[in-house]
């Protein structure tokens, strides 16, 4: 790839980051719909043990689980 066809890459990739924040209003969640039933919020640890812990340890046990059920032949 030259440095032309990364350029527009790049371009294109920011101009489209930068629209879908502008599109995505974040004010639009402050107002409540009929028939919301939030839940009680989570604490800081819960969110990073959901959000943060468990996909982490989700990749490790499935790369563990290729890993140890590889059929292919290894050469050394």
């Amino acid at each position: 790839m030259d440095k032309k066809n990364a350029m527009r890459a790049g371009a294109v990739a920011a101009g489209t980051t930068l629209m879908m924040l502008l599109m995505s209003s974040p004010a639009l969640a402050l107002t409540r719909d009929d028939g919301d039933d939030p839940g009680p919020g989570l604490s800081a640890m819960d969110t990073i043990l959901q959000f943060v812990v468990a996909p982490i340890v989700l990749f490790v046990v499935i790369a563990g689980l290729v890993m140890i059920f590889d059929k292919s032949k290894k050469k050394v």
